[in-house]
């Protein structure tokens, strides 16, 4: 079954990024209009949790960065 994954690009220490949504679909989910509407707004949700997610990967390597 399709799916789709939202993951921010920097994440665990395995090099894989934070997933912050996963969700199997099919094509039969969007002959629902409250469906797709739910859907993109599940997306905006984990699009900006990965983007947190980044944000706070990112701080502890500027501050090891600025005191060397």
């Amino acid at each position: 079954m399709p799916q789709i994954i939202v993951t921010a690009d920097r994440g665990s220490d395995r090099g894989e990024g934070t997933v912050t949504l996963r969700e199997r679909i099919c094509i039969s989910d969007f002959d629902s209009q409250t469906f797709a509407e739910h859907l993109v707004e599940r997306l905006g949700w984990a699009v900006g949790d990965a983007h947190e997610a980044e944000q706070q990967q990112s701080s502890p390597a500027r501050e090891s960065a600025a005191q060397s």
